[in-house]
């Protein structure tokens, strides 16, 4: 192969008399390394996104939920808990009530998904409330007598950052939760509302949470909601989040009748399947660049047979047989490929370090992320490398057959 190899490398650093070979040469090197470049920035970005994505959602949710079949809440939860604790790969365990009220401040409101919370425990199973301002935390600790009415004693309440932002309201101002769950008067169910005081905001990055969450203490979401000693269900963290289906299925056995559970497999698995049609789409139509350049090797090659039709005569009249001559036209299209997958592999990842360290913002309202996620993986760049160098070798089947065919005696008939 050395004598294939030299000969191709020599044709390829060969001033041509033809000058228009060399320029669709150079477009096909550049096309490649486009391609390679812009499949390796999207594979990291979508690498990205399912990497930030399923870390936060894994670190500010449960990783097994338990609740009632019927929806009517779990009551005497203490030593229920107390004994799910204690089930394998089951790190810890908290009580939540949860329910969609209103959420206003002056003119202006928004909806959310207010949580009652003991702190001590949420923060075991979540890192959300870490995300939290200075001292919110420490306000939402269980107080030993119930609040009373008055705005000086409004129990406290911390919001996500967007919903604060979105409503108008800074720590320390009074909102209004109203709550679907009032009372029956002579004009019909009258929904009930109390008075809290924002005591701080977090911030995840996480526009599903931001925007859309808030937490109290359990006993006053127990008094707004006029549930006393109930719970919605149950949240517990687990050291494998592999096992999440079997942990929850051992979960629901120790519970009882009339508990199921789910897991954040199943809340979240329609938003993975999409983010791996999303891969696998963008592998696709990005890989087009590659096809299109791998079109510009074929006519490379097959401007240069054609220029070099003589040569290719003189080589075979020589003693050099077909295979020889096929073999150097496959190495010019390799050394193409090669070089422009070089190019493109250390374009693209250099590309995908730059875009994770100088971080590109986002709309966090319409990707749910405030910064665009690079998370290049070196098995990618194999992928993608390997997958450019097939298609080029495909484009140079025609050139370097079509070379092997020329007859060296009609070739050379009028030299």
């Amino acid at each position: 192969m050395r004598f294939e190899l030299f000969v191709a490398a020599r044709y390829l650093r060969a001033k041509r008399r033809q000058a228009v070979v060399g320029v669709v040469t150079a477009i096909s090197v550049a096309g490649v390394a486009a391609g390679v470049a812009a499949l390796i920035i999207a594979l990291a970005i979508t690498n990205g996104m399912r990497r930030d994505l399923q870390d936060r959602l894994v670190d500010t949710s449960a990783h097994v939920q338990l609740l009632r079949v019927a929806g009517d809440g779990i009551r005497n939860w203490q030593p229920l808990i107390e004994r799910l604790r204690h089930i394998p790969h089951v790190v810890a365990a908290s009580p939540e009530l949860n329910e969609q009220v209103m959420v206003a401040h002056g003119a202006r409101d928004g909806f959310a998904l207010v949580v009652g919370i003991l702190p001590k425990d949420e923060r075991t199973i979540s890192s959300l409330l870490a995300n939290a301002t200075p001292g919110a935390i420490a306000a939402l600790e269980p107080q030993p007598a119930p609040s009373t009415t008055g705005n000086a004693e409004n129990p406290p309440i911390v919001l996500g950052k967007d919903l604060a932002d979105s409503i108008g309201v800074f720590p320390g101002d009074s909102v209004m939760l109203v709550s679907p769950q009032g009372g029956l008067t002579p004009f019909g169910m009258e929904p009930k509302y109390t008075y809290f005081r924002l005591v701080g905001t977090y911030h995840t990055g996480f526009y599903q949470y931001d925007s859309a969450w808030g937490y109290v203490r359990l006993a006053d979401a127990q008094r707004l909601y006029d549930e006393p000693d109930l719970i919605s269900v149950v949240s517990f963290k687990i050291d494998n989040l592999n096992l999440a289906p079997q942990v929850g299925r051992a979960i629901e056995q120790a519970a009882g009748k009339g508990f199921q559970t789910t897991n954040w497999m199943e809340q979240n698995r329609e938003l993975f399947r999409a983010l791996r049609l999303e891969q696998i789409v963008t592998f696709i139509v990005i890989a087009l660049i590659v096809i299109v350049a791998a079109l510009n090797i074929l006519i490379a090659l097959t401007m240069m047979v054609m220029e070099k039709t003589r040569d290719i005569a003189v080589l075979m009249s020589f003693g050099v047989d077909p295979g020889q001559v096929r073999r150097i036209f496959l190495m010019q299209g390799l050394l193409i490929s090669l070089v422009g997958t070089a190019l493109g592999v250390i374009l693209g990842y250099i590309a995908a370090w730059a875009g994770a360290h100088y971080r590109i913002p986002l709309s966090p309202d319409m990707y749910s992320i405030d910064t665009l996620p690079f998370a290049p993986k070196p098995w990618d760049g194999l992928i993608v490398a390997a997958v450019s160098i097939g298609i080029s070798m495909l484009a140079t089947l025609y050139p370097s057959h079509a070379a092997s065919r020329i007859l060296p005696a009609a070739a050379l008939r009028y030299e």
